[in-house]
């Protein structure tokens, strides 16, 4: 049974259902979250913190938690960019 589960687990991916990531809220402001595929992540972009998904499961504990820094704020403002280009 564990060895289906994780076959299971590998064929699912790593990707949120989009249902999945219209419900999910950031643990610390209750604002929205925005899925980045490229980190494989969760981002806050409130507060500018993003949170891992590992294994197809979003881990929105805050201390696992990564805050963003001068680096990741260029992917944050492409997405804002993306998202007004779609307006």
């Amino acid at each position: 049974m564990v060895r289906i589960s994780k076959a299971l687990l590998k064929e699912a991916g790593t990707g949120l259902s989009k249902t999945l990531s219209e419900i999910l809220v950031c643990p610390l402001t209750k604002q929205p979250l925005r899925v980045c595929e490229e980190t494989n992540s969760l981002i806050s972009d409130s507060i500018g913190v993003s949170f891992p998904i590992k294994d197809g499961i979003p881990s929105l504990v805050p201390k696992d938690g990564k805050i963003l820094g001068v680096d990741d704020d260029q992917i944050k403002s492409d997405a804002a960019d993306a998202a007004m280009n779609k307006e």
